[in-house]
């Protein structure tokens, strides 16, 4: 695509073709040009902008593009000047284009260019920051041309476009033609750089020479002011080609280089005028040269602009009749040790900004947060990112009230240095008296005209609060400047400083902003895709100083991210003592740095300095009132107090709250059930098990054990599965350390009824591994201390026998329920409701192995007795009714099976409510006998409601929401719809492998159906390895006859008969309906469907 582009000065139009993007005369890019500013890098702490500008026919990003693809403003040069903001600029430079026609003329560029800085420079606020141009050819004249604009502008609406030219420190021009030398004329000059682009004809000449009148007289605008800046003259060594074939020197030395410029340097690049701004790799000499002079120039930028906006300031007073006295001093914060690599913290830089930002009064924002969370770096990137807005900024280290008096000698230090007139300050200061230093600088701060002063008070730990007034605290505010103007920030750990606008800083949330901490910190490279490196961010969760920390470690060790992780948990104290000290941070050590909190708590509550020792023992997430109080009474004295009520909870809490120790759950909800948790971080939580518990106390173990255990709910209390869900991360804690023995005796009735009780949340949540460990110490210990027969140790076997029914061990089973039932009868009675739930429970196994007259006679006995101790309406009772729904299905008998369902149902629903796991064990079982009865859309409508509220419940990976997913695909099969009922098999075999591996009933039941379906779907190999799969499960976990086994037998011969095995059919048929009329008896409805299809099926054979 061919560009239009306007001459200097003329109306007139000529063709030309475009520039090539590289060296090549040839090439003839198409597209649109780019325009205006490309933040090509934004650097890290930017204290200078450097401005590219490209020439004739140039492109913001081709022109500094070398043919390799490199572009140095993007790849090199941020490595070598990360301080810097990198912004190419484009203009339409272009003399043809079919899309359209620029109206714009040489200085129309330069204001535009003036226009689009101070936009981007007053968005990002940074508006007195260093600026230094780099200018390839005739984007040189468009830079000098933007200069002298902004020096002529003052007052009114352009008067903004003067910072552009105050704030220009450097400029470097690479082969600008600034003048006609060695008896070329400029205009001549000016067609020489055209015709490296293009054809120059007779018009284009004229052009160029009726505008080389005006670059002269732009060159003695230029030489007034063009001493204000460092100046480098870059000048091709080669010959260019051309697109005629002719190759010369476009712009030589004597045209690229003006003699006797203040500040200015000749510079020589070796490469022709095209590639002199081409940069292909750090060892291009041309690249070292002119990236040298830049990192000069930026260093000695920010001293020379600083000074400059001063003058410029008292130059302005002078104007309107103001005093012209200045209250600039030279930005400076040695006094604390920056990071190498600040994390943005936009949201809260952004609300710093917004209270400090508005109206003349003074304002103080107070930015709190836990130790090690980034305060001081937080506010030491506010004062970078914004000094510019600042006549002044000073640092106080407030960790004390000597050290605070030192900053403020520090800071009368920096102000005699720069204002050496006030020499009464030096004479203060020489004096030694830090009373006397700090009033006066104080009233310096205090003068009505000094109004745009920061000062941020660091590591305000101690404030002296209303019930924390001990040693070391103190009142800030006696220390602050009393006149209403100025900026103050105070970092401080407690949230209770409310001497203004409060911003708390809390951990990082995109794990890849840790990453990127540990990645600056350690040298390592590629952690994004190292998931060693992703697991350590995730347990160090978002605190600057621990990924810090981690990063020195292994900065200079070779050790792995694992291996730290393995010693971040295994020898978590003596790694931190290990870890070389952080500049960066004030205690410099994670081990450390939340000790003086401590110290402040023990002063101001020792319930919560003891609590705090306690959660070492909990995890670290969610702790809450109600947890701790129900073992209040057996507790020691201090416990009892602390969860004498709510009220004591809350204020021990509070304390811990104030020190940002814990923070309130956020994600509460007000209809939750129990009150509202407390969390901590897990670094911190590592600290309270590794340095406020200096040894392991087994006291506090039992102590948060027995809290856990105990307060695992009744199965048919409200939202018991809310409870347990709080429950299972505490649990999983103390499971850890009953394993490693660090309960210490753990033979009382209390401990042991705890360690049951964490059988029984794990059994629920379906972790059947961790439920058999905590059931069996449960047992062992019963057994030792209060005898086998104690009804205490029945209850735990009877629960061991639940659970190995869970397991599919059935023989395991029947032993425990013998034992607990003959037990309970003998120790309660037949009709107590400890037998009864026994024999219930025995029901349900007999059913599961198809010993169905069993199974009747057990859940008879149990209906019985529950209804005469409970009556029918109670949940003991619902759950036998449901049962003995399951084996008249079981049976055949589906009437009666949907009675005891209903009847189930309605009085759960009652009882318990529509979302109770109770209630929606009995939907999802009528969802299984609607679709018996072929009631499809009704069996529909009972398994979306199960399954919707399984998954509130428990989870989408639960065993009862994977059952129920299971049913809804045989649903689904029923109904035809092949590829939703094969997505819910999936669903449900996927998760019943991952929760009990390959040898479960579960397993086996949706193994069989996607045989059905892959029957269905015409899947002849894939259906046969199913069954077989699914056969030899069944004979191995519940025998030969088993009704789940024959059932599996009779689609075996479904399948072979389809493919044409017919004595393969007719013999798996047989087996099939032998085993059925031993189990369900010669009239059973199967048996009968069975020998209706084997008759169908032998006759089809002898016609055949």
């Amino acid at each position: 695509m061919q560009r239009l582009f306007y001459q200097f000065g003329s109306n007139n139009r000529a063709k030309i073709p475009a520039e090539p993007s590289i060296s090549s005369p040839s090439a003839e890019p198409t597209g649109t040009v780019l325009q205006g500013l490309q933040v090509v890098s934004e650097g890290i702490d930017p204290v200078v902008d450097i401005v590219a500008v490209h020439g004739l026919n140039g492109d913001r990003e081709k022109t500094w593009t070398a043919s390799s693809g490199v572009n140095w403003l993007r790849d090199l040069l941020p490595q070598d000047l990360p301080n810097a903001r990198i912004i190419s600029w484009g203009y339409d430079a272009n003399t043809h284009r079919r899309s359209g026609v620029s109206c714009q003329y040489l200085f129309d560029h330069a204001r535009t260019l003036v226009s689009d800085l101070c936009l981007e420079r007053q968005v990002t606020q940074t508006s007195r920051r260093p600026i230094i141009f780099v200018a390839h050819s005739l984007g040189g004249i468009i830079v000098k041309s933007a200069l002298i604009h902004s020096d002529a502008a003052r007052r009114g609406a352009l008067e903004e476009h003067r910072s552009i030219k105050l704030s220009t420190y450097g400029v470097m021009f690479m082969g600008t033609p600034h003048q006609g030398g060695s008896g070329v004329a400029l205009g001549r000059l000016m067609v020489n750089v055209a015709s490296v682009f293009v054809a120059a004809d007779d018009r284009l000449l004229q052009h160029l020479e009726r505008d080389s009148e005006w670059l002269q007289q732009q060159l003695g605008q230029y030489g007034p002011i063009s001493s204000d800046f460092v100046t480098k003259f870059a000048f091709e060594e080669y010959a260019t080609p051309t697109v005629l074939g002719q190759s010369f020197m476009v712009v030589p030395r004597a045209s690229a280089v003006v003699p006797g410029v203040a500040d200015g340097e000749s510079i020589v690049i070796h490469a022709d005028h095209i590639n002199m701004v081409k940069f292909g790799s750090k060892s291009d000499p041309g690249y070292k040269t002119v990236s040298g002079h830049l990192r000069v120039m930026a260093a000695n930028a920010g001293d020379a602009i600083g000074r400059r906006w001063d003058t410029e300031g008292r130059v302005d007073a002078v104007r309107s009749n103001g005093p012209i006295e200045s209250f600039t001093v030279k930005f400076s914060v040695p006094e604390v040790s920056p990071v190498e690599h600040f994390v943005s913290r936009d949201e809260e830089l952004d609300r710093i900004h917004k209270e400090l930002q508005h109206g003349g009064s003074r304002k103080i924002v107070v930015v709190h947060g836990l130790g090690g969370m980034g305060k001081t770096q937080l506010a030491l990137a506010y004062a970078k990112q914004h000094r510019d807005e600042y006549s002044a900024v000073f640092w106080v280290n407030s960790k004390d009230i000597d050290t605070l008096k030192q900053g403020y000698v520090a800071a009368a230090k920096r102000i005699f240095r720069d204002h050496p007139s006030l020499v009464h300050l030096k004479s203060i200061v020489d004096g030694g008296n830090l009373d006397e230093a700090m009033e006066a600088v104080k009233r310096w701060l205090n003068n009505s005209q000094n109004d745009r002063w920061l000062i941020i008070y660091d590591n305000y730990d101690t404030p002296k609060l209303l019930g924390c007034d001990g040693a070391g605290t103190f009142d800030i505010r006696p220390f602050l400047p009393e006149a209403h103007q100025g900026a103050i920030v105070i970092t401080t750990r407690s949230s209770q400083l409310r001497l203004g606008h409060l911003v708390a800083v809390k951990k990082l949330q995109n794990i890849e902003h840790s990453l990127e901490i540990l990645s600056h910190a350690s040298g390592r490279v590629g952690l994004s895709s190292d998931p060693d490196a992703y697991e350590l961010a995730r347990e160090l969760d978002g605190l600057p100083l621990a990924l810090a920390t981690a990063g020195a470690y292994l900065y200079q060790m070779s050790t792995s991210f694992a291996e730290y992780l393995r010693l971040y948990k295994e020898s978590w104290l003596r790694l931190q003592q290990k870890t070389p000290q952080l500049l960066s941070y004030e205690d410099r050590a994670l081990y450390s740095t939340w000790e003086i909190s401590l110290d402040h708590v023990k002063r101001q509550s020792s319930l919560a300095a003891r609590l705090l020792q306690l959660w070492a023992y909990f995890d670290n997430q969610d702790v809450w009132f109600e947890l701790l109080q129900q073992y209040r009474r057996d507790g020691p004295e201090w416990f009892s107090e602390l969860t004498q009520d709510q009220l004591s909870f809350d204020e021990a809490v509070r304390v811990l709250c104030d020190h940002a120790l814990v923070e309130a759950d956020s994600t509460f909800e007000n209809n939750s059930v129990e009150s509202r948790g407390y969390s901590m971080h897990s670094c911190v939580h590592s600290w309270t098990v590794h340095v406020v518990n200096d040894r392991w106390d087994d006291r506090m173990a039992r102590l948060a054990l027995r809290c856990v255990g105990l307060h695992v709910p009744a199965r048919d209390w409200p939202q018991y599965w809310v409870i347990e869900q709080r429950l299972i991360r505490h649990a999983n804690r103390c499971c850890g350390f009953i394993s490693s023995g660090l309960t210490g005796q753990d033979d009382d009735v209390s401990t042991l009824g705890a360690i049951h009780g964490l059988g029984l949340l794990h059994r629920d949540l379906g972790k059947l591994d961790e439920a058999e460990e905590m059931y069996k110490r449960a047992l062992e210990g019963r057994e030792k201390t209060l005898g086998p027969e104690h009804t205490s140790t029945l209850h735990t076997v009877n629960n061991l026998g639940t659970l190995y029914w869970d397991q599919d061990k059935l023989d395991e089973a029947e032993k425990m329920y013998r034992r607990a039932l003959e037990g309970c009868k003998k120790a309660l009675g037949p009709e107590h409701t400890w037998t009864l739930c026994t024999v219930n429970n025995l029901g349900t196994l007999y059913t599961d192995q198809g010993e169905l007259d069993e199974a009747e006679k057990m859940f008879q006995w149990a209906l019985e007795g529950y209804e005469k101790a409970f009556g029918p309406h109670h949940t003991s009772t619902l759950d036998t009714v449901n049962n003995f729904g399951g084996l008249y299905a079981v049976l055949g008998k589906l009437d009666e099976a949907e009675k005891m369902y209903r009847r189930a149902l309605e009085g759960c629903k009652k009882a318990l409510g529509p979302e109770h796991t109770w209630t929606l064990c009995t939907v999802n079982n009528l969802g299984n006998l609607y679709v018996d009865q072929g009631e499809m859309d009704e069996a529909e409508k009972m398994f979306q409601w199960a399954l919707e509220g399984y998954e509130k419940a428990f989870g989408p990976h639960h065993m009862s929401t994977l059952g129920t997913a299971n049913n809804l695909g045989t649903l689904y099969w029923n109904q035809g719809k092949l590829d939703e009922a094969e997505k819910m098999y999936r669903r449900a075999l996927e998760g019943f492998k991952k929760a009990l591996g390959l040898d479960h009933t579960l397993i086996f039941h949706t193994v069989n159906n996607l045989g059905n379906l892959y029957v269905s779907q015409g899947e002849m190999d894939k259906a046969e390895k199913m069954f077989q799969w699914a056969l030899e499960g069944y004979k191995k976990t519940l025998g030969t006859y088993h009704t789940s086994t024959l059932s599996t037998v009779n689609n075996l011969g479904t399948l072979y008969g389809r493919q044409g095995k017919l004595d393969e059919a007719e013999e798996m048929y047989r087996r099939a309906l032998d085993g059925f009329e031993k189990r369900l008896g010669y009239e059973h409805k199967r048996c009968r469907r069975l020998r209706h299809t084997l008759d169908t099926f032998t006759g089809n054979i002898a016609t055949n």
